[in-house]
């Protein structure tokens, strides 16, 4: 059996990546990695963190976005990078120079794929058996689940997540409610200047007590996303960032899982891949006005189509290159099949 490894962070070595059973796996985060070690064994490789069988050992070794100490040269033939976060995250991961350091690279990003250098990943997910398609045990209209982060990139939607949190507040508060970390204390992330001055002892303390504004729909943190969400007949699901094509995170996905209907703002060509009768499109209304009348008076009737849309395409060919077979399929047929490493 020859050697091949995943590059990880240390909470997540020993092979804690792998494990399904392991409380860091929440909302099955781990499949994606499960199902590369699986395809992984029938091509005759042993998949490990990279403390088990490490970097200089391994014949495949398998990058999670950019890492901080690069391939050295006599192993950038065996040395693969996949893609996972934007540039809004990991800015590291879109400078060009360093890509020359991997053999292969992969990614969802539709701009840059090329089947040559640059391949086509989508973000995965373990799909479940069925969607909970149960009007009456919708207790409340509308949630958003999401931990309270900020950016100053041109492209971020975080600020837009803000925006329709305050509104329902404001307006509908009884309609909505708000799941995540970090909401209960202030965020300086957007502000550099907030940011060193958050080193100093009790400065947090005295920005709550004079300027920050808490938020009143806040009701803590999830442990499982979907139990929560199958509460709501809504959820807002606002990505990271806009208008980058491919795009497309868990956000919508645990939606689809909950049987609850998305809202959703993000990749602009999110109609290539998931069909518009299975979400709700918040670049189709100009106010939140606009949007809260259509999602409130919707009939159940009405509602009940957007579930049963939801499950066809789970259902359907469309949907598999979301899973996390598909995923560990593509990447195991890159490097196996057209980088002619074989078992």
């Amino acid at each position: 059996m020859k050697k091949a490894c995943i590059v990880t962070s240390i909470r997540l070595q020993n092979n804690v990546i792998f494990d399904e059973q392991n409380y860091l796996n929440r909302d099955n985060i781990f499949n994606k990695y499960i199902e590369l070690k699986k395809i992984f064994m029938k091509h005759g490789y042993s998949l490990t963190t990279n403390d088990i069988n490490s970097i200089e050992q391994s014949e495949v070794i398998l990058y999670f976005d950019m890492p901080k100490i690069l391939p050295t040269k006599n192993k950038i033939k065996h040395s693969f990078l996949i893609l996972m976060e934007s540039e809004l995250i990991k800015a590291d991961n879109y400078h060009e120079k360093k890509h020359k350091y991997f053999n292969k690279i992969f990614t969802w990003h539709d701009d840059l794929i090329d089947n040559n250098k640059y391949f086509k990943i989508n973000f995965s997910h373990k799909f479940p058996k069925s969607i909970l398609k149960k009007i009456k045990i919708k207790e409340k209209l509308c949630t958003l689940i999401a931990g309270n982060k900020g950016s100053n990139h041109s492209l971020e939607l975080y600020s837009k997540r803000i925006e329709a949190i305050r509104w329902f507040e404001k307006n509908n508060p009884d309609d909505f409610d708000l799941y995540g970390q970090g909401w209960d204390k202030p965020n300086f992330a957007r502000n550099k200047v907030l940011r060193a001055l958050n080193r100093f002892p009790n400065f947090t303390n005295i920005y709550i007590k004079f300027k920050y504004k808490p938020y009143p729909s806040y009701k803590g943190m999830v442990e499982n996303k979907k139990t929560v969400m199958e509460k709501y007949k809504f959820s807002i699901c606002y990505e990271n960032a806009r208008d980058i094509p491919g795009y497309i995170t868990e956000k919508i996905f645990d939606s689809f899982f909950a049987g609850c209907v998305p809202i959703y703002l993000g990749a602009n060509n999110i109609g290539d891949y998931i069909p518009k009768n299975c979400f709700i499109d918040k670049r189709e209304f100009e106010t939140y006005s606009e949007l809260y009348l259509f999602i409130k008076n919707m009939s159940d009737k009405d509602y009940t189509k957007y579930l049963i849309n939801i499950k066809s395409y789970l259902n359907s060919e469309k949907s598999i290159e979301f899973r996390g077979e598909s995923f560990a399929n593509k990447i195991a047929q890159t490097i196996f099949q057209k980088n002619k490493l074989q078992n």
